[in-house]
Parts: structure tokens; sequence; C-alpha cells
């Protein structure tokens, strides 16, 4: 199935979680699913009862929608993870951290992923002084990330940063605000990454 593009309040009313798909309307407190806390629909307030088949696709479904990722990706992310050594699922979450859109949402310089891998793709970004605009792109420890000095007006870009002083910077990456860049300086452990997926899950729905 290929990327999401419709709207995705609806997305987080049907998976029952919010997945930070909306920034400033999250913050603010007018997101869809906090003034409808049920699955959108005429029958989105009935309880259903969950296979576990469903349960693991819920999850890996709430992994795509939160990252931006293709099933494609999401399968490519699971086989790379699980060539690795240590634990499958927390190198799958690693993985999809490590992203560049990823890492440049982290930094803050984006309210959500989405405009993160659209300030990606459109050739705003530099890694390591080097123009960058593949949003997959997988970011290593010590690596610099920069806003390109055309875009450092931007104001979609000055708001993100705004409002880090509200929602905080991720601790392993090292931020200048000012001159917007940044050190990705570790990968982060599982333990500190708080989204709400259950990658177990996941890892047993593509073993099977």
């Amino acid at each position: 199935m290929a990327r999401y593009r419709g709207p995705v309040e609806k997305i987080e009313r049907r998976l029952g979680v919010s997945l930070n798909l909306k920034g400033e309307r999250r913050l603010a407190g007018k997101s869809a699913i906090e003034k409808r806390p049920f699955a959108p629909g005429q029958h989105g307030q009935r309880k259903t009862k969950i296979s576990e088949y469903g349960l693991q696709l819920r999850e890996k479904q709430k992994a795509r929608y939160m990252y931006g990722i293709s099933e494609k990706q999401c399968a490519r992310a699971y086989q790379e993870a699980s060539r690795r050594a240590g634990n499958t699922g927390e190198n799958f979450m690693k993985l999809l951290e490590c992203r560049l859109d990823n890492v440049v949402y982290r930094m803050g310089f984006a309210t959500t992923r989405r405009l993160a891998r659209q300030i990606v793709s459109h050739g705003h970004i530099l890694v390591n002084g080097k123009s960058a605009n593949i949003p997959s792109m997988l970011i290593r420890a010590g690596e610099k990330i920069a806003i390109k000095e055309k875009m450092k007006s931007n104001p979609q870009i000055k708001r993100a940063i705004e409002l880090t002083n509200q929602t905080g910077i991720a601790t392993w990456v090292d931020v200048d605000k000012d001159k917007l860049e940044g050190i990705f300086t570790r990968v982060p452990d599982r333990a500190e990454l708080n989204v709400p997926i259950e990658e177990r899950l996941i890892i047993e729905l593509y073993s099977k």
C-alpha cells in the first residue's frame, strides 16, 4: 500500500491513540482524538473484539503512520533489523528513529514528521555540509544536520523552533536553535522513545 496522504486525524481516531500527526493542534488541545475519542463512522462507538492478527496489524499501522513510511519501507526495516545483532524489535525502532526526516523532526525543525519529510524531499537540508533530499536516509551518530541558508527565515521552521520551548528537544540530539543546525549525537535506546508502539507485535507479524 502506498503512503497515506488523507486526513490523518481519522487515522488516530481509528487506531485509538495520538501519533503526533497534528503538531500545533495537538499542543493546543484541538486534535480530533481528544474531542472524539472513538473510531470515525456511524458505528465508531461500538466495542469490537480484536483478534491476535488484528492487534499485530494495528501496531504495524501505528508505526507506518507515525513515521510516515510505506509498507515496503516497513518490511525492509524489519529485514534489516532481523539481520543485525541484538533484539529485533529494538533494532526496528532504532532504524526508524535514524531516518533523516525523523531526525529533522526530533531536532525541532518541523512540528510534524510529515512536514519534516517535505522539508527534506524539497532539498532544504544539509547533512555534513552536503545537500540531502532522501527522507529515508539513515543518519549515523556524530553527523551534522542543518537547514539551508535560504530556508532559515521560513515561518514554519521558525514556528517549530519556538514550540520546542514547550515540547522540548530529544536528548540524543544537540541543537543550536540560532544557527538552525544540530548533531545527531547517538542512537537512542528504546526506553527513551516515548512512542505508543508495541514493536514486539510487529516482529511477530512479519516473522510468520
